[in-house]
């Protein structure tokens, strides 16, 4: 059972940069499908991007082209970078794994069903 803490959240001006990280313990990440959400105030919970097992990312499209996915294996350590941030990007960010949620389903839909998340991270856009 994989254990997750995030961190890397903050305040920061539209149009700036923050890079989320989440390090995972109890397990190796490489055998999860991991991805992030993220809790905006009075909407639903959103899917923002997901990265499998093999490598392969997916994104909302509210966020695509903006921000980044990727873990480091080695370190055990997921990564959401993000650039170009906008008000509407302001929220609770989570990480998320699981082992089984992303077969058949692009990770970034299935990340709102993963068994394992973290307290959340932060960010705000002003």
């Amino acid at each position: 059972h994989v254990q997750l803490v995030e961190s890397g959240g903050g305040s920061v001006q539209v149009g700036g940069s923050l890079t989320l990280s989440c390090v995972a313990s109890g397990d190796t990440i490489g055998r999860y499908c991991m991805g992030w959400f993220r809790q905006i105030p009075d909407r639903e919970r959103e899917g923002v991007a997901g990265i499998e097992s093999d490598g392969s990312t997916s994104y909302a499209d509210s966020v695509k082209g903006r921000f980044t996915i990727s873990e480091d294996s080695a370190k055990n350590i997921l990564y959401l970078q993000m650039h170009s941030l906008k008000p509407e990007d302001t929220g609770m960010y989570y990480c998320a794994a699981d082992q089984a949620a992303c077969i058949g389903t692009p990770a970034v839909e299935a990340v709102l069903f993963f068994a394992s998340y973290g307290q959340g991270t932060q960010v705000t856009v002003s």
